[in-house]
């Protein structure tokens, strides 16, 4: 082997992603393990933060919409690098805000950059690995966003120990442009990096013209024609009702624990730690559960509807014992723990059927569309949030506010399911297949 080529440099972008979305994850986890901390400088009220959420979750959708093109048409490496430097920028402005404006600006910039994360790495595997691996890198580095999680868990309160909570924002910001020098140096498409073994790159062109497993279609469906199926929309109400969900546990379990149990956000909380670590679980046991179902004779799609119908009962369960019987602070661990690792499982599912229903030239754009409404969910949501907490806040009784948002989520994925189902009852086959 040549001096300084590696035969395995693949794995190095793989790490490269994984980081990447490691600090993705990290950066917008932060403010809502600093919110009790900020709620009390700045005197907001929980539809002041539900807003302010908001204001992500706006720019977020419309990043979705817009970064990969716009990666599609600078490149990989240009358009990540972009990416992250307004996402670390918008990070660290974090610092200066002083208003419920400010941090909404700030929040608002940070989801733009935030958007290009899954499009560039989704591209950079494409550009990396044969078909035959590409599933295997991509469960790799999309398992950093319930590390960037725990990241932030373990992170943040360091920092709060020893300075503040402007330090938190300037440090974590930072690691990005960290993180920028290493992907510079070491990201190329492997027909331009010089460190590949010839024996790789011929790997990793291996199927780059294999066209036998190509879709072959006399159906071609353009864009605004994926609004005229009835799959389009039971995929678009899965993403819509269900991703703010996660949201919600993202951004509102450490206030929820803060108030509720007296959970002290300035030290490492391993509760916090075992809670989100539990949806890299979840996605993992979802994904491997329909698939042994189809594996074992059942049809495709009445695996995945099964399997989510399951999940769906499993979660209204869970989020009316959360609301109802829960007193505990362990007891909450454990079965948010199983809620969020059930959520998981869904929204594995839920991301598969995409595949299974439609033709391979079009599933990127149902993606799209579903992520967008998705993020739509979560601009709405929080705002619902926010306003039935100062409600319940009010009465000086906020856990009976958590209470009802854990019951609502709770019924709203069986509802999901219905609707789901009622959309693709006649489709039990894909498009095209």
């Amino acid at each position: 082997m040549a001096s300084g080529k590696m035969k395995n440099y693949r794995w190095i972008i793989v790490t490269l992603l994984f980081t990447g979305t490691v600090i993705n994850y990290l950066d917008r986890q932060i403010i809502g393990l600093l919110k009790p901390t900020l709620e009390t400088e700045f005197s907001w009220t929980e539809t002041d933060f539900g807003k302010i959420m908001s204001a992500f979750s706006f720019a977020y959708a419309i990043g979705l919409l817009v970064s990969g093109r716009f990666i599609d048409k600078v490149g990989t490496k240009l358009g990540y690098s972009v990416a992250v430097i307004v996402w670390s920028l918008a990070g660290m402005f974090h610092a200066l805000a002083r208003s419920v404006l400010g941090f909404g600006i700030a929040r608002l910039t940070l989801g733009i950059g935030e958007a290009g994360n899954f499009p560039a790495a989704m591209k950079a595997v494409a550009e990396w690995f044969p078909k035959k691996e590409r599933a295997l890198a991509t469960g790799i580095f999309n398992s950093g966003t319930a590390i960037g999680v725990v990241v932030a868990l373990i992170l943040v309160p360091i920092i709060m120990q020893n300075y503040g909570w402007q330090e938190v924002f300037w440090i974590t910001g930072a690691l990005g442009f960290v993180w920028l020098i290493f992907w510079w140096m070491l990201y190329e498409i492997p027909a331009k990096q010089k460190r590949l073994t010839q024996e790789e790159l011929d790997f990793i062109e291996s199927d780059q013209d294999d066209v036998s497993d190509q879709v072959k279609s006399s159906i071609k469906i353009s864009w605004a024609r994926l609004f005229t199926y009835p799959q389009t929309w039971a995929f678009v109400t899965g993403k819509f009702l269900i991703d703010p969900i996660f949201w919600f546990f993202l951004f509102w379990l450490p206030s929820y624990f803060s108030s509720t149990f007296n959970l002290d956000l300035k030290v490492i909380s391993p509760e916090l730690i075992l809670i989100y670590g539990a949806t890299t679980v979840g996605s993992i046991i979802g994904g491997y559960f329909s698939s042994r179902l189809i594996n074992m004779g059942w049809p495709t799609l009445k695996a995945r509807k099964g399997v989510l119908l399951l999940f769906a009962i499993l979660e209204l369960g869970i989020m009316i014992a959360i609301a109802q019987f829960v007193t505990d602070k362990w007891v909450a661990v454990g079965l948010i723990s199983l809620a969020v690792a059930v959520h998981q499982a869904w929204a594995t599912n839920i991301f598969t059927m995409a595949s299974d229903m439609f033709p391979k030239d079009v599933v990127s754009s149902v993606v799209g569309i579903g992520g967008m409404t998705g993020a739509i969910g979560g601009i709405l949501f929080p705002i619902f949030v926010g306003y039935l907490l100062d409600i319940y806040k009010a009465a000086n009784n906020l856990t009976g506010g958590y209470n009802l948002i854990f019951t609502i989520c709770g019924i709203t994925y069986l509802f999901a399911w219905v609707i789901i189902h009622l959309l693709t009852r006649k489709s039990s086959k894909a498009l095209v297949n």
